[in-house]
């Protein structure tokens, strides 16, 4: 990545249960408006946007960023289930590095239902048909939700592998919460201790209780990057470099492995992982502070060990030592993460960018990481795409 591309602006606005929110338009215009006014820029600056969203007809875009502006630059919709908000970002900052534009806009919104995620398209195949089939095959359990079944799925067989134990799930879950705390944008704010998270309701006996699995959630957020000459022509602050940035897609071993770890897209994160830390020039070790994709409490063990923070089946000691919070080797999900901070599909990835941006900057508040400069983010979709980002302070 020779060319340098910064976030410039970043905005988000609090998430909420459905039912409890603004329309997604409205969701979407707010967020539009609180990057801009991060850093200070116009509207008329905007030369490309995109726009992210999984619930939603074509051109909500449009009728979003219409809410704050209408001067005919060009938008795309985009939809790569829960990575969408990251797709974005990965394209608007791909636009501004590729010379294409100085400014772009990427910004993502959700406006969900209660409940489990479900297909609007019932009259034809899914997309993740064949991730469907293989964990019908490897699972069964088809009273259970999908993404149950493939990411508790997954845990369980971590379980059975290694020997992880359902308490360490717990206490990645009861790290959340205190980490969201701390952050007043996040859905839930209360915190649990492990104890709690395994004396929630069993949604699958000795492998999933409610609270290890992140709630639907309404909300949005945006992210704004340019490049180095157009920051310094309109004197915008160049803090948070963009170093390093891949978007994966699904792998053969992602099926032919028969391994439900591999299904929920751990080979996708582990090639993704790999390019962003060359492109930066950087590896696992030099990282401080990681948002990353725990839609699971058990989905954020194995993404530890798909990031190379540790070995395959080293991440239960990982949990142990502590290495994953304030004091330890990493922070990861400062926020509060998907599980508390919630996971409204399309602006999850902004929301990662936003949070990571703070930490760079030092404006986290509570949540701030003392020194951060080094900064990952890890968002994922299954059918599938998995984008990974490095941002270093510059």
């Amino acid at each position: 990545m020779s060319s340098k591309v910064f976030v410039a602006g970043v905005g988000m606005i609090p998430f909420k249960k459905p039912g409890t929110n603004e329309p997604y338009d409205v969701m979407g215009e707010q967020a539009i408006r609180l990057a801009l006014a991060d850093c200070g820029l116009d509207f008329k600056h905007l030369q490309q946007a995109y726009a992210g969203y999984v619930y939603g007809d074509s051109t909500c875009g449009q009728k979003a960023l219409y809410r704050v502006g209408m001067s005919g630059i060009a938008l795309v919709n985009v939809n790569n289930n829960c990575a969408t908000g990251s797709s974005a970002l990965f394209l608007a900052r791909q636009a501004v590095q590729s010379g294409a534009v100085d400014c772009a806009l990427a910004f993502g919104f959700e406006q969900m239902n209660p409940g489990a995620l479900k297909s609007a398209w019932t009259d034809r195949a899914p997309a993740t048909e064949r991730a469907l089939k293989l964990t019908n095959a490897l699972v069964g359990m088809p009273e259970l939700p999908t993404a149950i079944r493939q990411f508790a799925g997954a845990g369980h067989a971590h379980m059975q592998k290694y020997g992880t134990q359902l308490a360490t799930f717990a206490k990645i879950r009861a790290k959340a919460s205190r980490h969201a705390a701390n952050n007043p944008l996040a859905v839930f704010r209360n915190v649990v201790c492990a104890e709690d998270v395994l004396a929630a309701p069993m949604l699958w006996e000795g492998v999933l209780t409610r609270l290890m699995a992140c709630p639907p959630t309404c909300g949005a957020a945006a992210a704004i990057v340019v490049s180095e000459a157009f920051a310094k022509k309109h004197g915008l602050r160049t803090d948070v470099l963009i170093a390093g940035q891949a978007l994966t897609t699904d792998l053969p071993s992602t099926y032919d492995a028969n391994d439900m770890i591999r299904v929920v897209g751990f080979d996708m994160t582990r090639m993704a992982a790999d390019i962003a830390y060359n492109q930066a020039g950087i590896g696992p070790k030099d990282v401080d502070v990681i948002e990353l994709h725990d839609c699971f409490a058990q989905n954020e063990l194995l993404t530890y060990e798909g990031l190379g923070l540790c070995a395959e089946g080293a991440g239960e000691q990982l949990v142990n030592d502590g290495d994953n919070t304030y004091g330890g080797r990493w922070v990861t999900n400062p926020s509060g993460g998907l599980l508390s901070k919630g996971h409204p599909l399309g602006a999850t990835g902004l929301a990662q960018c936003y949070e990571l941006t703070h930490q760079l900057r030092g404006s986290a508040d509570q949540r701030q990481l003392r020194g951060a400069r080094t900064a990952l983010q890890h968002n994922l979709g299954l059918g599938g795409a998995c984008v990974v980002t490095v941002y270093q302070r510059h």
